[in-house]
């Protein structure tokens, strides 16, 4: 199987920075002439693509989505975090609810496609070594988010897992979204298998086993206490993560 692997990165890796090297300027003339919905719409088929390019190291992502998510309302995606991979199927699948990502500074500038869509495209870039940054950002995030009916899309384990098995959830950032979004709906994902993509490291890249991303049932912030969202929206993730 590594034989695989070391056979499909160089493939997938020339396929990966392609898209994004094509897909930078895309955006520039998505958001500078068609305005954040342009850009959005460019984002979205970068994603589409990015989901389709792990074809080629033989990895199908399956998306379970069963739930009734509500619409012209904020949502706030909870999820688990294995890789980077976890976030074009979420940007994909759940487009029309226009997720907008948490995510620390650093990769805000140096990466094709990627930095641009954070810096422009309304993401909360926070540096976690200044604790003041950090919560001015969220603050600005969230009424960005409240403001333009987008939603919000972060991982509460901070950094992500390299074996699958969770690490402790920081509600610091969830509460202040929830304090300028009180009605807002809290909806749980998880993720299973994306780590495995780096389970020899950055190189070369797992292959075959299927990425799957689950939705779980909304959770109203104004019908229940702040308290039992935080725990049943861990407890819902995390009862789903499969180790293996």
């Amino acid at each position: 199987m590594k034989i695989l692997s070391h056979i499909l990165t160089p493939v997938f890796g020339l396929a990966f920075y392609a898209l994004l090297l094509i897909f930078h300027p895309l955006q520039w003339i998505g958001y500078n002439i068609f305005g954040s919905k342009g850009h959005q719409n460019v984002v979205d088929l970068l994603n589409w693509f990015l989901v389709k390019a792990l074809l080629l190291l033989g990895i199908v992502v399956r998306f379970k989505n069963e739930q009734n998510i509500p619409i012209n309302t904020t949502i706030v995606f909870v999820s688990n975090h294995q890789s980077m991979f976890d976030i074009p199927p979420i940007i994909w699948y759940l487009r029309k609810h226009v997720p907008k990502f948490v995510s620390k500074k650093e990769l805000g500038k140096g990466i094709p496609s990627i930095s641009y869509n954070l810096k422009y495209g309304g993401a909360a870039l926070i540096d976690r070594k200044d604790r003041n940054q950090a919560i001015r950002e969220l603050e600005r995030f969230s009424k960005r988010i409240n403001q333009n009916k987008w939603s919000a899309a972060i991982f509460p384990e901070g950094t992500r897992s390299r074996d699958g098995n969770p690490k402790p959830f920081a509600y610091g950032g969830l509460k202040t979204i929830f304090s300028h979004n009180p009605e807002a709906y809290v909806v749980p994902i998880t993720i299973n298998n994306s780590w495995k993509i780096f389970r020899y490291g950055k190189y070369p890249l797992g292959v075959f086993s299927p990425l799957t991303v689950e939705v779980h049932e909304p959770i109203s912030l104004k019908e229940t206490d702040l308290k039992q969202v935080l725990e049943k929206t861990e407890q819902v993730i995390k009862s789903k993560i499969i180790v293996s």
